[in-house]
């Protein structure tokens, strides 16, 4: 029996395809082990430039041009590759992640924690994360779970900003 990850792990992810190109996060996806940490931690080390020159709100619509462009790119990996949610898709990592550093301001630390804390909720997948991972298809289903866990960590380092003092 062949599984997604046996149809969408093969040689054909072609970066010349624009799709790909961008569902892949520049190729970062295809790195075999740990895919989507590898894009969280591009989407960290690009945020930092991106809020730095542009602010936040250039940050804010980096995340949501991520996200709608995702889900188009995620669509057509998907049908591509035909595999519900390939691993080297890290567009939906990317757009999460850009969503909790918008809580973190231009602080290092705080980058850090929206990392670790992103990379928690992401793989962990509390309700409704989990439901939204299985229950919605396609490329936004790809990208609407992960917007779910940056949401989740972003209230978190929300919280560990405001009263912890972090």
């Amino acid at each position: 029996m062949t599984t997604d990850d046996d149809r969408s792990s093969g040689q054909n992810w072609n970066l010349r395809d624009p799709s790909v190109l961008l569902a892949t996060g520049f190729g970062i996806g295809l790195i075999p082990v740990a895919p989507g940490t590898w894009g969280s931690l591009f989407a960290v080390l690009v945020a930092w430039e991106m809020f730095g020159t542009l602010g936040m709100l250039g940050l804010a619509l980096g995340a949501i041009g991520a996200f709608g462009v995702g889900v188009r790119v995620s669509g057509d990996c998907i049908r591509k590759y035909e595999s519900q949610d390939p691993k080297q898709v890290v567009i939906d990592e990317i757009a999460g992640q850009w969503l909790v550093l918008l809580v973190a301001g231009h602080n290092m630390t705080h980058y850090a924690l929206a990392f670790v804390l992103f990379r928690i909720f992401d793989i962990l997948k509390p309700w409704p994360v989990s439901w939204a991972d299985r229950e919605i298809k396609g490329g936004l289903g790809v990208m609407v779970d992960d917007v779910l866990a940056g949401l989740y960590a972003a209230a978190v380092l929300f919280a560990m900003i405001q009263w912890m003092g972090v």
